[in-house]
């Protein structure tokens, strides 16, 4: 048995029409699993999915914005409809509204990036994961950051999301465990995607960040994506409520 596969598997990315969303949903498809591609706008998930789709992988489009209840519900009773439900489930939509001092961020941006980041994720896995464990079990990917495991100077919404998804991952192990659902989170470091933009428009900053980085590259889209495919694969069945950090060695550097 191919440890990596996820042949017959159906599988749910939110954010899944660029960045890192779109490299685990491509990935997953490229393993075999049919995949639903998810954004707020409806063009672009229908684009993604067509491209999918002349590649020969299993690809349907789901368009939903995730901070919006509502829609959430309807995207998880559409999965359940069109796919049968879902076997992995990937919350990766996110943004950062607020770059700077905490004290300086809106009552506004607050609530946004809360949504978007957290509750959506809170959401769509109270009610995606019971049916899950319901038909025997799957696999859970919450995307966290490494912004969540540091002290941050001006990401303290953005950090603070990301910091709750690592311990949501943990919990749900925990609850949804004897139903063999896996729950794991990712924390990518600096990748290189749109966010890495501000970065990669400072040389001298990201001269600094990389002399940080043991590696001393950014990380690729993809090596993201093959860490997701492994924890929901065979490959990583024995593994639950973990945070695995993605970030050529930054967390541990001297």
């Amino acid at each position: 048995m191919n440890l990596f596969s996820l042949a017959g598997k159906r599988a749910l990315i939110t954010g899944s029409t660029r960045g890192l969303g779109h490299a685990i949903a491509l990935e997953m498809a490229r393993a075999g699993a049919r995949v639903a591609i998810s954004s707020e706008v409806a063009d672009d998930c229908a684009r993604v999915a067509a491209a999918f789709q002349d590649d020969g992988l299993a690809a349907l489009p789901l368009p939903c914005d995730v901070g919006d209840d509502a829609a959430l519900d309807r995207l998880a009773e559409g999965v359940e409809a069109q796919m049968g439900g879902v076997d992995i489930l990937v919350c990766n939509a996110g943004l950062n509204l607020h770059n700077g001092p905490s004290a300086t961020t809106s009552d506004d941006a607050y609530d946004r990036i809360m949504a978007i980041n957290l509750r959506s994720a809170f959401r769509l896995c109270n009610r995606l994961v019971p049916p899950m464990a319901a038909r025997g079990g799957g696999a859970v990917i919450l995307m966290s950051s490494l912004s969540g495991l540091r002290g941050n100077r001006s990401l303290g919404v953005y950090s603070l999301t990301k910091a709750a998804l690592a311990q949501m991952a943990r919990n749900m192990a925990v609850e949804y465990g004897p139903g063999n659902v896996r729950v794991n989170a990712i924390s990518p470091g600096l990748i290189d995607t749109d966010l890495a933009a501000v970065f990669k428009a400072d040389p001298a900053r990201l001269e600094k960040r990389l002399a940080q980085t043991p590696l001393r590259r950014m990380g690729t889209p993809r090596e993201v994506a093959g860490t997701a495919v492994y924890l929901a694969s065979a490959a990583g069945a024995f593994v639950t409520g973990h945070n695995l950090v993605v970030d050529g060695g930054t967390l541990i550097t001297d």
